[in-house]
């Protein structure tokens, strides 16, 4: 039993946390302890509020504390698997989970935890299945649909995941995460409308991107401009940011005056998209006074983007091939690019899951490199270009030396007559230059690129090869393959000149 004079201070704390007053609560919690050391309560909370505070370190230690204290303890073991989540060391989150259902079969929030760790696993049905038994047990039902919803995305099943988000949207309107979900499930249907809006409640959520930059000037709503600046600024991945910059020139038809900010690597390249009065590096430059300001994927919302209206003129991005002239000139038959996997992004364990569903091992598109007719040259950066060495006697070309930066990637492709890509950057690149792209999704394809079809609205020169089972790469790789068999037979095929008259 704790010292009164401790229980008090905890119990300060506590109401503080309760009310969402984190930082208020810590001091409390630390005098709690230091009146009372064996309060194990108070680490445990303790833990919980630094952990909220963005300190998962000490939030470690106060709750491996609380375990020393108190080894049997299953809020305690689950607050400790909460810690090892956010760090990233998601096996260790689900060995705590467990041992919390252990100790205690119906706690509902290690249930609901464990799915977190087994949906990060890639173990989407086991997380289904435990939201639905954390929901029976009683657990908190709005982050729990939540949750179970964004299962059933990755399933491919966004029709169902809407009616939970919206009964979790029902029970608490301001819940961000349920409204971001929404979002998801909104625009893979092709309810671009209500999904747009949904959509900015991404800045809410952390494994989206937020928060949302403070910025003195409004925000650009889609009206008319008569030589105001707005400010446009990149935000989550390279991919992102070649898709969406197709909406800057837009913005200058409709009288503004644009400024650009893009990651120094897009620099060179989006030096060739029109409209754009400024550009500006994320990581070098200082941004310009400016009157109106819009995030680049808020764009589509600002322009009210339907199905209909999603615009599609392409390229406007261009390139320089001119410097790979000498080598692609060297090959012969059907020139095409390769890449197999994306870039990941270890600090945030969604990212590394998507990142292992997109991705596949190169020694998967093997099967590809025999097609007649053929010269394959990898498009490939990052660790995974590693794998070329893997492949006895490759027929694929490396000249990841020569790529500096995304112009000279756009350069290269423009002279290739063919993309294949996994759903990366470069699948974009390739789409926003107007050249022949194949794009390889995974079973839960990303949003933009809807359901059911094998064409993309945004890229008129894509053609999509979809996974028709979870984790299925070699259904995909067998289809591509006889796909490009044809194509490369067809352009090989000498072209005979139509007669003007009949036989003679």
């Amino acid at each position: 039993m704790s010292t009164p004079a401790a229980l008090t201070e905890h119990n300060l704390g506590f109401q503080l946390h309760l009310d969402a007053k984190v930082q208020e609560a810590e001091p409390f919690y630390r005098r709690a302890v230091a009146l009372d050391p064996d309060f194990k309560e108070a680490w445990m909370n303790l833990g919980l509020a630094v952990l909220s505070l963005q300190r998962p370190d000490e939030a470690l230690a106060c709750e491996r504390e609380a375990l020393r204290l108190d080894p049997d303890n299953a809020d305690a073991q689950n607050n400790l698997g909460m810690v090892h989540y956010v760090q990233g060391h998601v096996s260790e989150a689900e060995n705590c989970f467990r041992a919390a259902l252990r100790l205690q079969p119906d706690h509902a929030n290690a249930t609901l935890n464990l799915g977190s760790a087994r949906q990060t696993l890639n173990h989407v049905e086991d997380a289904e299945a435990l939201y639905r038994r954390a929901l029976e047990l009683g657990v908190t039902t709005g982050r729990a649909k939540s949750n179970l919803a964004l299962a059933l995305i990755e399933q491919a099943r966004p029709e169902e995941a809407e009616i939970y988000l919206r009964e979790a949207l029902a029970e608490r309107p301001d819940h961000a995460e349920a409204r971001a979900n929404l979002a998801l499930a909104l625009l893979t249907m092709g309810q671009l409308q209500e999904g747009w809006q949904a959509y900015e409640s991404r800045w809410e959520v952390g494994s989206m991107g937020g928060p949302a930059p403070v910025l003195p000037r409004p925000r650009w709503a889609g009206q008319m401009l008569h030589g105001e600046t707005v400010l446009i600024y990149a935000e989550q991945g390279y991919g992102d940011t070649l898709q969406f910059c197709r909406y800057a020139p837009m913005v200058a038809a409709r009288g503004g005056r644009v400024v650009l900010v893009v990651p120094n690597a897009l620099r060179q390249v989006m030096t060739t998209l029109d409209g754009v009065a400024e550009l500006l590096s994320q990581e070098d430059d200082v941004i310009s006074d400016f009157d109106y300001h819009c995030p680049l994927l808020s764009l589509p919302l600002a322009f009210d983007t339907r199905m209909e209206t999603i615009p599609a003129v392409v390229p406007y991005l261009r390139g320089d091939a001119a410097p790979w002239g000498d080598f692609l000139g060297r090959l012969a038959g059907l020139k095409v690019g390769l890449v197999w996997a994306g870039k990941s992004r270890t600090a945030q364990p969604n990212a590394v899951a998507v990142d292992q569903r997109r991705s596949m091992r190169l020694a998967e598109m093997a099967p590809l490199l025999d097609v007649p007719n053929c010269s394959f040259v990898s498009l490939q950066l990052g660790p995974p270009a590693a794998q070329l060495q893997t492949l006895p006697d490759t027929k694929i070309h490396d000249v990841s030396d020569r790529m500096a930066d995304w112009a000279d990637t756009a350069g290269l492709i423009l002279g290739l007559d063919l993309v294949i890509a996994v759903d990366t950057a470069v699948a974009h690149l390739a789409g926003a230059l107007g050249r022949p792209v194949w794009l390889l999704s995974r079973f839960d394809g990303c949003w933009r690129w809807f359901q059911g079809r094998d064409d993309s609205p945004w890229y008129p020169t894509m053609r999509l090869f979809r996974q028709t089972s979870r984790g299925d790469w070699a259904g995909v790789i067998a289809r591509v393959r006889q796909a490009l068999a044809a194509h490369a037979a067809d352009q090989a095929t000498p072209r005979v000149p139509a007669s003007d008259s009949a036989d003679s």
